[in-house]
């Protein structure tokens, strides 16, 4: 037997982990079998207060019961994929802030994103995918450009694998063949001489297939939804990377248990990163009811910050 003196922050969890106890409920067990009857704990360890930890030999009798939280099904749930017939619509929405000598400059937007199922191919899920509806707390010209070019080359068709994650994103073949005509429309809607360099830029950008796919997966709704977030679990732990400002996160995926029988939440974060991600999809098609996903950075001296939602309309 071993004595811990309780430290501020201290959890059984925390503790449990350090002395590599895989059931924390087996260390109350134990405090409270050694211990008088004032010092037995109920919920919350009190700092200062000794505990009594088990030692080599008890751990390895706790950890043979095999019992552990992280090892149930719940768990450790195969989250499958089954997107057939699938037509829904979600609201998006982004706010986005930066700090700089205590002066926070936000702005935010919201739009819908549609999703609709269309074939199966040797295995594969093709997708179209469409923007509406967009909403800008602070309006600008490059703003109006930028809507009015996504939205003429709606919808995108992208497809996956049979788990969700991206095999290709590209234009649909009806949009390539009229791309001239949507040029023009658009020259006709903006313009002036740096509106068209602009047209002219996303019109090289979209017609290269290449730099269009890797432009659409730095798309926030793109590279979140599709993310991997059905890779297996071990443990209680399933992990994943996530690409954000060109910086490849490894992120910690855990369950969390719900009262709802029919979806599975998904709490997410990354090691030494202020990250938090929430995704709650259906049980039994694996698709995303709703995520929730907060995100800061620090780049010269300045602080980012993301708040990303979507949720099914």
């Amino acid at each position: 037997m071993m004595i811990h003196f309780i430290r501020q922050g201290d959890t059984l969890q925390k503790i449990a982990d350090e002395i590599k106890l895989e059931n924390p409920f087996y260390l109350k067990e134990f405090h409270n079998q050694c211990c008088v009857k004032e010092d037995f704990i109920d919920d919350e360890l009190v700092s200062g207060k000794k505990l009594f930890l088990p030692d080599f030999r008890k751990i390895q009798a706790y950890n043979s019961k095999n019992d552990a939280p992280f090892k149930s099904q719940i768990r450790n749930p195969k989250i499958n994929f089954h997107p057939e017939n699938l037509n829904v619509n979600y609201k998006v929405s982004i706010r986005e802030s930066s700090l700089v000598d205590e002066k926070k400059t936000e702005n935010s937007f919201s739009y819908r994103f549609s999703l609709r199922w269309l074939n199966r191919e040797f295995g594969n899920h093709i997708f179209h995918l469409s923007k509406n509806n967009f909403s800008i707390q602070n309006q600008t010209k490059i703003g109006d450009m930028a809507i009015a070019c996504f939205q003429s080359i709606d919808p995108i068709e992208i497809q996956t694998n049979s788990k969700g994650e991206i095999i290709s994103i590209k234009l649909s073949e009806e949009t390539v063949k009229k791309f001239s005509e949507i040029k023009a429309g658009l020259l006709d809607q903006f313009p002036d001489q740096y509106a068209k360099i602009y047209i002219e830029e996303f019109e090289y950008a979209v017609l290269n297939q290449e730099l269009f796919q890797k432009k659409m997966q730095e798309d926030w709704i793109i590279r979140t939804y599709f993310a991997h977030i059905r890779n297996d679990f071990k443990y209680g732990k399933s992990q994943f990377h996530l690409s954000l400002d060109n910086e490849l996160l490894k992120v910690d995926q855990m369950v969390r248990i719900s009262t709802n029988d029919d979806e599975i939440i998904l709490n997410q974060e990354v090691e030494n990163a202020n990250f938090k991600g929430e995704f709650t999809v259906s049980k039994e098609s694996g698709l995303i009811n709703s995520l929730d996903i907060t995100y800061s950075s620090v780049e010269y001296g300045v602080l980012y910050s993301t708040d990303f939602k979507v949720n099914i309309i």
